[in-house]
């Protein structure tokens, strides 16, 4: 597979020193099982590390490129700018998708195509990049395909619950109650799914992969049903 990749870096802007970083950044779990592969074998570990800097590298984009913002407001773009959508439409751009280690059933489903695995993949390659070439290798590369996103960013400037709870406070009704209706995946990658209760409106899940990711994708689920925020403009 290490012959295959150099599209790949040349699409990356990187000649990787260590190939074995890449190649475990695009080894997802049914892959793992499947070749009786160890788990630190799968993409999973350089997906938490390249989430966590492609969050820096972004946030101190926004701080160089909106001078005057205040910190909810570059809060929020951060927020719709590192969530899984944006690494998956990255990754198609960039052709990701060809080089992911599937399992059989994950290709015969489709995993290629896939958000969820794109854009898990996508924070790996950043993951990958940062640990062979330093931040500098990965901030150039997050800055080569961030950047016009971030300038053309067109998502709600405050946050789902935020703008939920003023948003009921103005109708005269109570403040939602979140809670957690299930958890599952192991610690380093859990999955919640919670629940908000909006007097008078039926309950509306969220799920992500933390509390306050599910919360505010429920609170976003309910401002999108009561055409508060539309399709269009809205940002997990």
């Amino acid at each position: 597979m290490t012959d295959a990749l150099q599209p790949l870096e040349d699409r990356l802007g990187h000649k990787f020193k260590t190939r074995g970083h890449l190649v475990r950044a695009l080894t997802h779990a049914s892959a793992v099982a499947e070749d009786h592969l160890t788990p630190s074998e799968s993409y999973q570990r350089l997906e938490f590390l390249g989430d966590r800097v492609l969050a820096l590298v972004i946030a101190d984009m926004l701080i160089d490129a909106f001078p005057n913002a205040e910190e909810g407001e570059l809060a929020r773009r951060l927020t719709g700018l590192v969530r899984n959508e944006s690494c998956a439409e990255v990754a198609v751009e960039i052709g990701l998708g060809n080089w992911i280690r599937l399992g059989g059933g994950e290709v015969q489903s489709g995993g290629r195509r896939k958000a969820a695995i794109l854009g898990d993949v996508c924070e790996a390659v950043i993951g990958a990049l940062f640990v062979d070439g330093g931040l500098p290798v990965a901030q150039r590369f997050i800055e080569d395909n961030w950047r016009k996103r971030m300038l053309n960013w067109t998502g709600p400037l405050r946050d789902a619950k935020t703008t939920l709870q003023e948003w009921v406070q103005g109708r005269g009704l109570s403040t939602p109650k979140y809670e957690i209706v299930e958890r599952s995946g192991p610690d380093h990658a859990p999955h919640f799914v919670v629940e908000v209760r909006v007097e008078g409106m039926m309950s509306v899940t969220g799920t992500g992969r933390s509390k306050r990711e599910a919360e505010q994708k429920a609170a976003s689920a309910v401002l999108l049903a009561e055409g508060v925020w539309r399709q269009e403009t809205h940002a997990d």
